[in-house]
């Protein structure tokens, strides 16, 4: 019977699906909505169940053909406690489904299979690395105690700086007066969207501090330059941890490379490939399937 693999990156915006044949041939892809451990255990199953079950429909394939699949799937989210073990207690109709993080199958998509790291700049940010075959992260323990060098970390050094513009302890610049005037430059209602405020509302302001770093305000210059330092040490770390190789991702990635020292881009790697391309890998498609994976 022909072997077929299905990989899933299933995250916290989108959840996309690629099933290929044992030679990498891409016969099907689906997206939809998020689907991530946040949502629950019974959302986040539906979820999967969908996604997949359209790609193997998507792709023709029969009832038999199904049984064959070998699948991966890499969920934000599954470090959770009791996650990983409810999601192996469920039940899909595939030869065998094996889960693990997102960021695991970002770095095995990104070095082809292969021994590598790759820096997740985005909301949030994380280090994923792999050494003699070993995955370990590197950071991403949660925002605000960790998440350095991120969208969520650059709004709230933003909303630091505009909170004190706007109480005299500082001079106010553009990119603070930018901040306050989402909330009528009324401390207290500031204060209230703090109370409810998640790493991806702090994050909205990621855009705002760039384009003002960019502009050669002072204080979006300073917190930029504070998130490159951090980007800077989680390199030098994910070399020293022993990688042989960096990619950087994510959705901050590209602004921040150009603050980054000319020494430090030179250390960095193209992807080879994406997430879904790992989760192929993590599913057990031979790494010889690269040329046909994206």
């Amino acid at each position: 019977m022909t072997q077929f693999f299905l990989g899933v990156d299933a995250g916290g915006s989108t959840c996309r699906c690629r099933l290929v044949d044992g030679a990498g041939r891409m016969l099907a892809t689906e997206q939809a909505g998020p689907a991530n451990a946040g949502l629950g255990l019974d959302a986040l199953y539906t979820a999967l169940r969908q996604v997949t079950e359209n790609t193997v429909r998507a792709a023709g394939l029969n009832a038999e053909q199904v049984t064959s699949i070998r699948a991966a799937m890499g969920i934000a989210g599954i470090s959770r406690p009791g996650v990983r073990a409810a999601l192996e207690g469920f039940a899909f109709p595939f030869a065998s489904t094996v889960f693990d993080t997102d960021a695991v199958i970002a770095n095995l998509g990104a070095h082809g299979g292969g021994d590598g790291a790759v820096l997740i700049i985005g909301t949030g940010s994380i280090a994923q690395v792999r050494v003699d075959g070993q995955s370990f992260r590197i950071g991403g323990y949660g925002f605000p105690i960790s998440d350095e060098g991120s969208g969520a970390a650059l709004g709230l050094s933003a909303m630091r700086h505009a909170l004190r513009a706007l109480d005299g302890r500082t001079r106010a610049t553009p990119l603070s007066t930018a901040v306050t005037e989402r909330f009528g430059h009324d401390t207290a209602r500031a204060i209230a969207w703090m109370d409810q405020a998640t790493p991806r509302d702090y994050g909205s302001f990621a855009p705002l501090v760039m384009d003002y770093a960019e502009a050669d305000d002072t204080i979006a210059r300073s917190i930029v330059e504070d998130a490159a330092g951090h980007i800077e040490r989680f390199i030098e770390t994910i070399y020293e941890r022993g990688a042989p190789r960096c990619a950087l991702l994510g959705g901050l990635s590209a602004k921040m490379r150009p603050w980054l020292r000319a020494r430090t881009v030179a250390r960095l790697s193209e992807p080879l490939g994406d997430a879904l391309s790992g989760a192929l890998y993590l599913a057990g498609l031979p790494a010889r399937a690269t040329e046909t994976l994206i």
